[in-house]
């Protein structure tokens, strides 16, 4: 298979396409460094005949951009399908094996089986169809790049409507990363029942409050 590189984010779709390997799946994950809330991956496989323009790594696009870009790929993507692994299931797993769990059962749930799948930064075995890991692969292949928005959106707000259920937290504006607001608040409330275990901070934090007769 021959990449022409410099033709643009669904260079990768195309060729493999080209080669009998299509459709093709992208998946990407949100919130693996995030010490409260579901870890959440998501797989998109797109239609390289129809390119949603503007796609790019979530983290680098504002919330307005990810918000109109999730539409538009829910709208014209091929299938889109995401699933999460909740914070005990991430204790018990470990990051890296949720992280793995994750895009299986995200990929699982697509509507349209996949012939290859491109995921960012590691690979994922046990799909049943090849696959390639891809060093920033949310920058550099549209399917991808979809996956990540659609990802980073649908756990921004699954963080947004645990704000209402724990609003001592801060969840709606930090979603569960360990920011100043984030550890103030763990320091003050002890961890609530979406914080990850695995992290120290959480752990620290819940020593401290039931040191000080806090739930």
């Amino acid at each position: 298979m021959m990449v022409r590189l410099g033709r643009g984010a669904y260079s990768y779709e195309r060729a493999l396409a080209r080669s009998g390997l299509g459709p093709v799946a992208g998946a990407d994950e949100a919130g693996r460094g995030a010490s409260a809330g579901p870890l959440v991956a998501a797989a998109v496989v797109l239609d390289p005949n129809r390119p949603i323009s503007g796609l790019d790594d979530s983290k680098v696009l504002t919330a307005a951009a990810r918000d109109r870009l999730f539409e538009d790929i829910r709208r014209r993507a091929v299938a889109v399908a995401w699933a999460e692994v909740s914070p005990r299931e991430c204790d018990e797993l470990g990051m890296h094996h949720a992280d793995i769990q994750a895009l299986r059962r995200a990929i699982g749930r697509l509507d349209v089986r996949p012939n290859f799948v491109l995921t960012d930064g590691f690979p994922v075995d046990g799909l049943g169809v090849p696959g390639l890991a891809m060093w920033k692969g949310d920058k550099v292949a549209a399917c991808v790049s979809a996956a990540s928005i659609v990802a980073k959106v649908t756990r921004d707000r699954i963080m947004a409507a645990m704000d209402a259920e724990y609003p001592a937290y801060g969840f709606a504006i930090h979603k569960g990363y360990n920011t100043a607001l984030h550890q103030n608040a763990l320091a003050l409330h002890g961890p609530c029942r979406i914080h990850r275990y695995r992290f120290a901070n959480v752990r620290a934090a819940d020593g401290a409050a039931s040191g000080a007769g806090l739930e």
